[in-house]
């Protein structure tokens, strides 16, 4: 069974430079190569997913993310970590674009991960900043933990919108995950 962290980019991984696809503007938090270390060396798969309604919108084109995710990928190399996947949803919003299943909070990108990667879902989380990365995550039967940096301003609540944990930082959430894990090694 292989199971995943699906991680937000914007925000969670890296610091927030809205609709950013220079790659010299990429700063990863000082805490985030080392919590990734530890997530894959525990037997985790590392899936980036990320809305980049910046391509509907026409602020760059997607052909630019492929700078973007050789970046991600270059800055972790140096620790050994590799990520298993770069997925995306470059529409503007869900409302606006019909059978658009992708652009978080829906799931399609975790779902379509976990096709392609074999992943099991019930085995995996999903990391993220804001609240629509946490419904994403649970739409998709994940388990889910919110970075809580400061980025969320909706706190709309709903069904999906909980997280299973709230930190301050990456690293608290791998923490959280590997500590998890350690109490209940049998369960996903």
């Amino acid at each position: 069974m292989n199971k995943a962290i699906f991680l937000d980019k914007d925000g969670t991984l890296i610091v927030d430079v809205p609709y950013n696809v220079d790659p010299d503007r990429i700063a990863f938090y000082p805490d985030a190569v080392g919590a990734l270390r530890a997530l894959q060396q525990a037997g985790y798969r590392l899936v980036v997913v990320s809305n980049q309604s910046g391509v509907a919108r026409g602020y760059f084109a997607e052909s630019s993310l492929v700078a973007v995710w050789q970046r991600l990928a270059d800055e972790v190399a140096p620790a050994g970590v590799v990520f298993d996947g770069f997925y995306y949803c470059p529409h503007y919003a869900i409302d606006t674009e019909p059978g658009c299943d992708c652009r978080k909070p829906q799931p399609g990108m975790l779902r379509q991960a976990a096709t392609d990667l074999g992943i099991e879902l019930s085995a995996s989380w999903m990391v993220g900043d804001i609240l629509n990365d946490v419904e994403a995550g649970n739409r998709a039967g994940c388990r889910t933990i919110l970075v809580d940096r400061g980025h969320e301003t909706e706190w709309l609540a709903g069904p999906y919108r909980t997280p299973t944990a709230q930190v301050s930082s990456l690293l608290e959430a791998a923490e959280q995950i590997l500590q998890l894990q350690a109490i209940s090694p049998s369960l996903p």
